[in-house]
């Protein structure tokens, strides 16, 4: 074993006796209560935000008696004209029943030229003329005639009129122009206003992960908008059969619907290397219990914001590509807090949700925690604080 592997591996090992630190002000997440998933510390804010430079903003849309129930969230991975500082990116399709755009071309070049947009899968559309809109209001642009937008969506139908479609370009672009860095809410916000998973009420979520500094000292963040099914399972404890009753409880909680996850790093990455770091995402999916059903839209979209890694829109002729990149034997840590920070993020979707009653009279459920947290400390785990 080479000496690099030994101290990776010392690093490891020593990671597993240490508790991660609640987040300060995040109100009732499932870390601040005891339940500590995984071994890496988590970033300051426990949240995507932690990478340094992403801004998260949300648009929620709430009107009962019109039966809305929706909203926007854009991840921002600067604050620089994205545009003409694109950055590296990779998307995993998982279960490509969805609607994503902007897809063929990040994966044919490898980066991203605009803000990341989730909303509803009838609101695309606004997704992408708001991200239009947004990338025409630099000064900088006025001669740019193609915008790789990307827009992600799950359906929130089940809550949400979705056929009145709320959701308008300006919407978009006020989530995009009010992004900030710091705290990110969750639960039922945004484009997860109306979503479900697990057949309770699902929304956004978000979690962080941040690596000794000899394991390069990177952070990861991952954000995710939940509406998809499965047994629902935290850190490892089956939640979902004590919850339902199953084996088949309504179709296995209502398998059908989407994820969207996006991962965000400071790490320097290619591409490639970024797309397999979306790979893992999806592991943390399956941990929660996710089972990826034929209806289900399930997509992965990783970047790295660090300014080495830049590709400028007006590229000189042969341009020296950076070589400070992550090699592949260093990407095993980045994988684990991937994995780590994606499962958590779901998680804290499902623990930040409340009751609602959606546009057909029906109302869905927030999980119920104090009956998950009596379960957690019956398998002893939960952390002592």
């Amino acid at each position: 074993m080479s000496m690099k592997k030994t101290a990776m591996a010392a690093a490891m090992a020593a990671l597993m006796t240490v508790c991660t630190v609640a987040v300060a002000d995040a109100g009732d997440r499932p870390r601040d209560m005891g339940i500590e998933i995984g071994v890496l510390k988590t970033g300051t804010n426990n949240a995507i935000t932690d990478v340094k430079g992403v801004l998260v903003g949300q648009v929620t849309l709430v009107d009962e008696k019109k039966g809305m129930h929706t909203g926007v969230t854009a991840i921002v991975p600067h604050t620089d004209n994205i545009f003409k500082n694109k950055v590296p990116a990779g998307i995993f399709l998982a279960n490509a029943f969805g609607k994503m755009t902007g897809y063929p071309q990040v994966k044919e070049l490898g980066n991203l030229e605009t803000p990341i947009v989730l909303t509803n899968t009838l609101n695309v559309a606004a997704g992408i003329d708001g991200i239009i809109d947004y990338t025409f209001s630099f000064k900088e642009n006025g001669d740019v005639r193609s915008v790789n937008a990307v827009v992600g969506e799950t359906n929130d139908g089940g809550i949400n009129d979705i056929r009145a479609r709320f959701v308008k370009p300006a919407d978009v672009l006020k989530a995009i122009q009010t992004a900030k860095p710091g705290p990110v809410e969750e639960g039922a916000v945004g484009a997860g206003t109306g979503t479900k998973a697990f057949g309770f009420k699902g929304g956004i979520g978000t979690a962080s992960r941040v690596l000794p500094k000899e394991m390069g000292g990177w952070t990861v963040g991952v954000l995710v908008q939940t509406n998809f099914g499965g047994l629902l399972t935290i850190d490892g404890v089956e939640v979902g059969k004590a919850l339902g009753g199953y084996p088949y409880q309504k179709e296995i909680e209502s398998a059908d619907g989407s994820i969207m996850m996006i991962v965000a790093t400071d790490a320097p990455l290619e591409a490639r290397n970024l797309e397999r770091v979306a790979k893992r995402a999806f592991m943390g999916l399956a941990k929660s219990g996710g089972v990826a059903s034929n209806g289900s839209g399930d997509f992965v979209i990783a970047f790295s914001t660090n300014e080495t890694m830049r590709i400028p829109y007006d590229n000189k002729p042969l341009a020296k590509v950076p070589m400070n990149v992550v090699h592949n034997d260093d990407m095993t840590p980045i994988f684990m807090a991937t994995i780590e920070a994606t499962e958590e993020a779901i998680i804290n979707s499902l623990f930040a949700a409340k009751d609602v009653k959606g546009f057909n009279g029906k109302e869905v459920k927030a999980l119920p925690v104090d009956k998950v947290m009596e379960m957690m400390k019956a398998h002893n785990k939960l952390v002592t604080k």
